[in-house]
């Protein structure tokens, strides 16, 4: 009878066991847990811009402090998926354009579009630096009535200011934005020694740095 009892008990305890090995664990303190740390989720906004080679512009807005990323592109026109070939031609109404993808919290697009105005020359009609023709022309591009009030008020300023001798800057709203071939996407940084990259975007990039330093990364 003894032993009965002495096997009837130890089943028990092993049972007891099993049950523990499979429940979760309960630290007895605080102390006894790690840490899990969550990835903090960044807040993003997008802008769009046109001012010439999307090369050079894609640069100078990837080098800006809280942008996320630049995208080379098409804008502005009507044709649907426009290739590189159909934009060179100048009869699109497209322009070479840049999506910028955005921390709002880290740069304000006011700055962005400052950025914009700091680094093209908006006063040259269809045409910038050594590129001419529609597909290089100023745009800047608006999704809401506050970014529309925001373009127009910088363009008022610089007017005021006399800062160029006159601004042909197209004041736009956004429709549609097509990403370029992806060879285009960081050209300048994936090709620093081709000719048009050493003589005009590299040199364009560094004027963009001189004016703006505080805006750097």
């Amino acid at each position: 009878m003894k032993s009965l009892a002495v096997i009837l008990l130890t089943f028990i305890a092993m049972q007891s066991c099993a049950s523990n090995s499979n429940s979760e664990f309960v630290p007895e303190n605080k102390n006894d847990e790690q840490a899990i740390i969550l990835p903090t989720k960044v807040p993003t906004a997008t802008a769009y811009f046109a001012s010439g080679c999307f090369w050079c512009v894609e640069a100078v807005f990837e080098s800006v402090r809280g942008v996320i990323e630049a995208e080379s592109g098409y804008a502005g026109g009507e044709i649907k998926n426009p290739t590189y070939e159909q934009i060179c031609t100048g009869r699109l109404k497209h322009a070479e354009s840049v999506k910028v993808i955005y921390n709002p919290e880290v740069v304000s697009y006011s700055t962005l579009v400052d950025v914009f105005f700091n680094s093209h020359d908006p006063s040259t009609l269809n045409r910038q630096g050594p590129d001419s023709g529609p597909q290089y022309r100023s745009i800047a591009f608006y999704q809401t009535d506050e970014e529309k009030a925001i373009i127009e008020s910088k363009i008022k300023s610089l007017k005021e200011a006399q800062t160029f001798s006159k601004i042909t800057t197209e004041v736009k709203a956004f429709v549609v934005f097509y990403r370029a071939e992806e060879y285009h996407q960081d050209y300048e940084k994936n090709h620093p020694n081709q000719g048009y990259v050493k003589a005009v975007s590299i040199p364009r990039l560094n004027k963009f740095k001189e004016k703006m330093p505080e805006v750097l990364k």
